[in-house]
């Protein structure tokens, strides 16, 4: 039988393609074989808990494919499941939430930007994914991938074991369904430190992208000065496959227009092996972990390899990026008031003061954890002119960019900036800047860590090459071992 002959555990896009080409697999075989993955192991089992809705169209898209890769393959992603995280818009019959029992109706009438790119790289959408509700946006006081609608995710590592919460940033769903085979590629989105995030806990590749390489036209926002979507997956070649084919400039979000000239279509080209011989690498001791010596280790050890493959380390001092800014939750409410205004009427919410009303109608079950961050972001104004708001923006963009980031990298001549896990994850992400982290290791109760390059705008060719290269030298993922 088929399944004893092609194993969808750890398999990545090339081997799927090669599998098409040798007739030893089909599209429909591939999408059959993961749906009932997830029915065994996130439905059932240790119920991971990451998919909230599985594409019902999946088998039919499938099965279009398997016809078309007659006359040859669409794209890059032809027959390969993806997962997006459930803030994506799709025009499957899947509705778009966030998580939040508010938007459980919302169906979007086209495609998100990236959905359409997806589709036209031959990418087969499987399904949407369990987050953290409103992208961790919702209340401080509620463990990361828990949603009123989806219910908590967990992290395939430590199921049983460990605390919910320990699955990383909101886009944890994605990142507990690809650690756990459930497809191939997912897509996630990040305001800080929400894609970085899981896929360290994950024990994933996350590529966080320059804010402008990839449009949000058809995400539910967050915050539109640092919102962007990325790809997790289980190799740098799979997230480079990926991130070519979520490029492109969108005329209606105009901050694309940006990567115009900077942005690539194919990243493969820069899976070097050599490419840390020779970097100049620099590592700030205070976003490194002190209270886990556990962690610590294998950070130091990740330094040590990085250092044998020819990189020179410079310890360095980043400014300080812990800002009391209002600029996440203004731009929230402003963002989010726009996007419901124009969803359809059978979401009963068409504003923020909106869904904070819906929510209070049933508070044990649609805010069981509060929903402090909602309020406060009604408080703002939601004007984008407003003085406050745009002294803040200005502040943090000062100190995270030009005198963090940017200052440091061009006083010690750095080609990157080395992170554990989602630990620096702020100041690129209020700079808009990139950043990849990949699987260093495991501490001794399993908890996957990693490490994670940054450096400045549109630097994600170098970051990959970067990755790549310790990827290759360490191989340090090892799949998460469900019991039967």
């Amino acid at each position: 039988m088929l399944e004893n002959t092609f194993n969808i555990e750890e398999t990545t896009i090339a081997d799927i393609h090669k599998a098409y080409q040798t007739n030893q697999l089909t599209s429909v075989e591939l999408v059959q074989m993961y749906l009932d993955r997830i029915k065994e192991y996130d439905q059932n089992g240790p119920k991971i808990n990451s998919i909230l809705t599985v594409n019902p169209d999946a088998l039919a898209v499938a099965a279009k494919l398997d016809k078309e890769r007659q006359k040859g393959y669409n794209g890059p992603l032809h027959g390969i499941p993806v997962i997006l995280k459930d803030n994506v818009e799709t025009v499957d019959n899947m509705p778009t939430t966030a998580g939040t029992i508010a938007l459980e109706n919302n169906f979007a009438k086209e495609d998100a930007f990236i959905a359409k790119q997806l589709r036209e790289a031959g990418a087969i959408i499987l399904g949407k994914a369990n987050m953290s509700e409103w992208a961790y946006f919702m209340t401080k006081y509620v463990p990361s991938g828990y949603s009123a609608l989806g219910g908590q995710v967990l992290n395939p590592y430590g199921p049983d074991t460990f605390d919910p919460g320990l699955v990383g940033g909101s886009s944890s769903g994605s990142g507990a369904s690809i650690a756990s085979n459930f497809g191939v590629v997912a897509i996630g989105t990040e305001t800080s430190g929400s894609i970085l995030s899981p896929a360290s806990s994950n024990s994933l590749v996350g590529i966080k992208p320059t804010v402008g390489l990839v449009s949000r036209t058809g995400i539910i926002p967050l915050a539109h000065s640092q919102d962007t979507a990325g790809p997790m997956t289980r190799t740098v070649t799979d997230a480079a496959i990926t991130l070519g084919a979520l490029t492109g400039v969108d005329e209606t979000d105009a901050i694309t227009k940006s990567s115009h000239g900077k942005a690539l279509t194919d990243y493969t080209k820069h899976l070097k092996a050599d490419s840390l011989n020779g970097a100049r690498i620099g590592v700030d001791n205070a976003f490194l972990s002190d209270a886990d010596t556990d962690e610590r280790a294998i950070i130091d050890a990740a330094i040590e390899e990085i250092k044998a493959q020819g990189a020179i380390i410079e310890i360095v001092t980043i400014a300080d990026p812990d800002l009391d800014s209002i600029v996440l939750w203004h731009e929230f409410k402003h963002d989010i008031n726009a996007y419901l205004r124009n969803v359809s009427d059978d979401v009963p919410v068409k504003s923020l003061a909106d869904v904070i009303e819906f929510n209070k109608q049933d508070p044990d079950v649609r805010m069981k954890f509060g929903q402090i961050e909602l309020e406060l972001a009604q408080t703002m104004s939601d004007d984008q002119n407003d003085p406050t708001y745009l002294e803040h923006h200005q502040t943090g963009i000062r100190i995270s960019a030009n005198e963090g980031i940017d200052a440091v990298m061009t006083k010690h001549n750095l080609d990157a900036l080395l992170f554990e896990s989602n630990l620096g994850a702020a100041m690129p992400a209020t700079a808009g800047y990139p950043s990849i982290t990949i699987p260093a290791g495991y501490t001794t109760k399993g908890m996957p860590v990693g490490i994670t390059f940054s450096a400045m705008a549109y630097s994600e060719p170098k970051l990959i090459e970067f990755a790549y290269a310790y990827e290759q030298a360490t191989k340090k993922r090892v799949a998460p071992r469900f019991n039967k």
